[in-house]
C-alpha cells in the first residue's frame, strides 16, 4: 500500500469517526441522540381515576392502574399524588366499541369481533398549566374469537385493550423525534 493510500484510508476513518459523533450528540435536533427521550424537566406524575362516559364498568380503573404500572417500569417519572406532582396525566373513556370483523357462514354469529376503546386524555405541566401531550379520539384496538372452539371471553381483549392503550399513552410522554 503507498503512502497516497494510508493517507486516504486515515482521511476516511477520521471523517467517517467525526460523522460519528456528530450523531451521537446531545441535541436530538442534530439527528440521531444519546441523551433520554424523556423530557428531563420533570420528575414526578400524578394519574388520578380517569373518567369513563360508557357503560363500560372498570375499564377506567383497568387503564389507571396499567398506565401507572408502564409509568413506573418505562419511564425515569414518579408516580406521586397530585398535591406533589410536577404534571398530571388525566383523561377520559369516551367511546367502547363492539364491531363484528367475521361472521360463521354456518351459524351467522360473529366468529371475530374488535373491541375499541376511545380516550380523551392530557399530560399537563402542574407549575405552567399548559398541556404537554394532549389527545382526543386515542384509539385502541384488540380481536377476540368468541365462537366456538376458541372461545376467548370479551375480557381477554379487554385486558389486552387495556395494556396497548397504557403502552402507547405512556409512549406519547416522550420528547417529538
Amino acid at each position: 500500500m503507498t503512502p497516497t493510500h494510508r493517507h486516504a484510508i486515515v482521511l476516511v476513518m477520521v471523517a467517517l469517526g467525526a460523522s460519528l459523533l456528530v450523531a451521537c450528540s446531545a441535541d436530538p435536533r442534530a439527528g440521531y441522540s444519546s441523551a433520554s427521550a424523556w423530557p428531563d424537566q420533570y420528575q414526578s406524575v400524578a394519574v388520578p381515576m380517569l373518567g369513563n362516559r360508557t357503560f363500560a364498568r372498570e375499564l377506567d380503573a383497568q387503564l389507571t392502574e396499567a398506565i401507572v404500572k408502564e409509568i413506573q417500569a418505562t419511564t425515569p417519572y414518579k408516580v406521586t399524588g397530585q398535591g406533589t406532582a410536577d404534571t398530571i396525566l388525566r383523561g377520559t373513556i369516551t367511546e367502547v366499541k363492539l364491531q363484528e370483523i367475521s361472521k360463521s357462514l354456518v351459524t351467522g354469529l360473529g366468529e371475530e369481533v374488535a373491541v375499541k376503546v376511545t380516550i380523551d386524555y392530557e399530560w399537563m405541566d402542574l407549575r405552567t398549566g399548559k398541556p404537554i401531550v394532549a389527545r382526543n379520539g386515542f384509539t385502541g384496538t384488540a380481536v377476540f374469537i368468541p365462537s366456538r372452539p376458541t372461545q376467548e371471553p370479551l375480557e381477554l381483549a379487554g385486558f389486552e385493550v387495556v395494556q396497548q392503550l397504557a403502552r402507547e399513552i405512556v409512549d406519547s410522554m416522550q420528547g417529538e423525534w
